[in-house]
C-alpha cells in the first residue's frame, strides 16, 4: 500500500523490493561467493580510510542512505566506527524494524524517503550508499538524492559509494551506474574509484568448483562488475 508521502519512484522502489526473495541464499554469507566478495569490499574500504588518514574511525560520524535492515552498519560498528557516530534511514518498515533490533540504541535509525533527508548540512563525514542508486530507475530521483547526500557531508568528508556498474540483463528492476554518472551526480566532488567484487554470476560459478578460484578470477579487472569509490568534499 503506497505510504502517503511517497513520490512516484519511492512507491515504485517498495514495489521492485516487494519482488525480491525475502531471503535469497545467493547472498548468504554461507555462501563462498558472497563471503568473499563481503571481505573483498571491507578490505578495500579499510585500505581507503587508511588512505584518507582516518587511524581513528571512531570520531567519524557516517550515514547511510538505504540502511536496510542493518548489516552495513553491524559492518562499520566491527571495524571501530562508534554506535553514537552511526545513522541510517531506510524506506522500507520492514527492513528498519530488522536493524532497530539487530543494532545498538545509540545508532540513530530513521525510517522514510532518504530524499526528505533532514540532516544538519555540513554535518557528516561519511554519507554511505552500497547498491541503492542502482535500483532507482528516475534519473531525476538520483540526482536529488544526490544533492541530500552531498548537503550532509562536511568539507573534508565525502561520499563513500559501492555499486555496480553494468546492466543485469535478467533484472529489469535494476541498472547500471557508471563512473560518469556517478561524476555528473556529483559535479563538485574528487573522485577516487576502485574497481572491487567479482561478477556475482562468474563468483557462484568458480566457488562451486574451489572457493580459492574467486581469488584468482578476481585478479582480472575486466570481470569485477562494482566500483567502490570516495567523492570528497574540498
Amino acid at each position: 500500500m503506497p505510504h502517503p508521502s511517497d513520490t512516484p519512484e519511492a512507491q515504485a522502489v517498495r514495489e521492485r523490493y516487494a519482488r525480491r526473495l525475502p531471503q535469497d541464499p545467493r547472498y548468504s554469507l554461507l555462501n563462498p561467493a558472497a563471503l568473499l566478495a563481503l571481505q573483498g569490499r571491507q578490505r578495500a574500504m579499510l585500505t581507503l580510510f587508511a588512505r584518507l588518514g582516518w587511524t581513528d574511525l571512531s570520531a567519524l560520524r557516517l550515514l547511510e542512505v538505504g540502511s536496510g535492515s542493518g548489516s552495513n552498519l553491524v559492518e562499520f560498528l566491527l571495524m571501530g566506527f562508534a554506535p553514537q557516530h552511526l545513522a541510517g534511514i531506510e524506506l522500507l518498515p520492514e527492513r528498519h524494524a530488522q536493524a532497530r533490533e539487530r543494532l545498538p540504541a545509540a545508532v540513530d535509525l530513521r525510517l522514510g524517503d532518504a530524499t526528505q533527508l533532514d540532516t544538519v548540512p555540513n554535518s557528516v563525514d561519511i554519507v554511505f550508499q552500497a547498491t541503492v542508486f542502482s535500483s532507482l530507475l528516475d534519473d531525476a530521483f538520483q540526482q536529488r538524492l544526490a544533492e541530500r547526500m552531498w548537503a550532509a557531508v562536511k568539507p573534508g568528508g565525502g561520499v563513500l559509494w559501492y555499486d555496480f556498474t553494468v546492466d543485469n540483463p535478467r533484472n529489469p528492476d535494476v541498472r547500471g551506474v557508471p563512473l560518469a554518472r556517478v561524476r555528473a551526480l556529483f559535479p563538485q566532488g574528487r573522485l577516487q574509484a576502485k574497481r572491487v567484487t567479482l561478477a556475482p554470476p562468474i563468483a557462484r560459478a568458480a566457488v562451486r568448483l574451489h572457493p580459492a578460484l574467486y581469488t584468482l578470477f578476481n585478479t582480472v579487472p575486466a570481470l569485477r562488475t562494482h566500483v567502490l569509490a570516495f567523492i570528497a568534499k574540498p
